[in-house]
């Protein structure tokens, strides 16, 4: 008749292998997560680019956010529509100059060599109107030479308009006459900035 498994003899024999299949392979699955914990810590440049223009709107550091930015940049969202090179770099020194309580968090930052992506929140006060603005925006970039040369945001000009605007933005928000307005509006006064800062 074949014994019965005595537990003792083989705790004694130390062979929890016998019992627990698996037991062999933990340490070799704690060296795969501390592989893949390596990996998490290794940023792409062009990631770590993003991550240091967001950075620096939040300390409304317009310097360096520029500085991120390549000679010949070209940036459009729904208000601010193709704007290059030192326009994109005026628009941004502009907002920081004259934001009195803005508050911005980015999140899901992404970039390989060509493009990247991340998404950011503005909470402000809306200077023209006085009215509380949380705007919502997807961004898109591409790159050369180490730098951003191509920045799109997108946002959803309604709900912005809705919010910054009162009541004609939430009748008139959904109309491109309204975003043709607004656009018109604010390409005038990034002009007038950068008249002022001429000489």
């Amino acid at each position: 008749m074949p014994r019965p498994y005595n537990m003792g003899m083989i705790a004694k024999n130390n062979l929890p292998h016998k019992i627990f299949p698996s037991a062999p392979f933990v340490g070799y699955n704690h060296a795969i997560q501390r592989n893949m914990s390596r990996k998490r810590l290794i940023v792409h440049p062009n990631e770590a680019l993003i991550t240091k223009f967001y950075t620096a709107f939040q300390q409304l550091d317009s310097a360096t956010m520029a500085a991120c930015y390549h000679r010949d940049v070209t940036f459009s969202d729904s208000v601010f529509v193709n704007l290059k090179g030192d326009e994109a770099r005026a628009m941004w020194a502009m907002l920081c100059g004259r934001a009195k309580d803005i508050q911005v968090n980015f999140s899901n930052v992404q970039a390989n060599n060509a493009t990247g992506s991340a998404h950011w929140e503005a909470y402000y006060t809306f200077g023209a109107s006085g009215r509380k603005v949380h705007n919502v925006i997807e961004a898109r970039y591409k790159f050369k030479d180490g730098l951003i040369i191509d920045h799109q945001d997108s946002f959803n000009f309604y709900r912005w308009s809705s919010q910054a605007l009162g009541l004609p933005g939430m009748l008139l928000g959904w109309t491109p006459f309204l975003q043709r307005k607004v656009q018109t509006q604010s390409r005038a006064t990034l002009d007038k900035y950068m008249a002022s800062k001429v000489g």
